[in-house]
């Protein structure tokens, strides 16, 4: 059985592979502070009776990704893949920084089966926009994700409650509730029906649309752009990367 680990800012993403197959998915509150004892106690429960092979590691907090490290070694007697430099991907990177491009976005691109060119859009604590093309990230655009957006709000402004991440029925809300989540639910939707639009134009092409992360579900529905949901799109280039190593 093969361990695949994404790490977040906000999540863990915790899967298992058997036969190039994507068989189970959990998730974790990411914690900077956990040792890898900690992280092992949180994980155990959902290894079960398997017996773990390999493990792989996408990470964008260093921390996290050190006690893993030192988790896999320690119960799996496993020197884990962790995506990085010197690591081949099968992705090419065509930024002014190539080193700069966090390893979510190599396994989201690793992730893509086929040549066509396509945006991916993830939802995550940020929101990310990659545009790629044949196995080549071109270009990628970051904006505040959904999560930061609502507390944004709340913490800076001191007559506005805090609140859950619903769709109201109306676009126009007639409550401060409805209008806050409004903004945070059809706004990101018509923020990526703009962006969408504004690539296309710019690249001069039709993409496919690829969406996935942890709010896709939510916002999807609500947009008018075309779009192929894919949850499994990281973990998935994550396996795959693994493959090649």
């Amino acid at each position: 059985m093969i361990l695949l680990v994404d790490v977040g800012n906000t999540e863990v993403k915790i899967a298992f592979s058997q036969n190039h197959d994507i068989i189970q998915k959990y998730r974790i509150a990411t914690d900077r502070n956990l040792s890898a004892d900690a992280y092992y106690v949180l994980i155990k429960p959902f290894i079960g009776q398997h017996t773990i092979e390999k493990v792989a590691i996408s990470s964008v907090v260093p921390p996290v990704t050190k006690a893993l490290k030192e988790l896999s070694i320690k119960y799996f007697n496993i020197t884990p893949l962790v995506v990085g430099p010197g690591i081949k991907t099968g992705v090419n990177v065509k930024t002014d920084y190539p080193k700069e491009v966090g390893a979510d976005l190599i396994c989201a691109v690793a992730g893509v089966s086929g040549d066509q060119p396509a945006l991916i859009v993830d939802l995550g604590t940020a929101t990310k926009y990659i545009y790629t093309e044949k196995n080549t990230i071109k270009g990628v655009i970051i904006t505040p994700g959904v999560m930061i957006s609502m507390r944004a709000l709340v913490s800076n402004t001191a007559l506005l409650p805090e609140f859950d991440l619903e769709v109201p029925q109306k676009v126009l809300g007639t409550n401060t509730i409805a209008c806050m989540q409004s903004g945070v639910t059809y706004g990101v939707a018509a923020q990526v029906d703009g962006l969408v639009s504004r690539v296309e134009k710019e690249v001069g092409k039709k993409l496919a649309v690829i969406m996935t992360g942890g709010l896709s579900e939510v916002i999807l529905p609500l947009c008018e752009t075309k779009a192929i949901k894919d949850e499994h799109l990281v973990l998935r280039g994550l396996l795959e990367i693994l493959n090649k190593n």
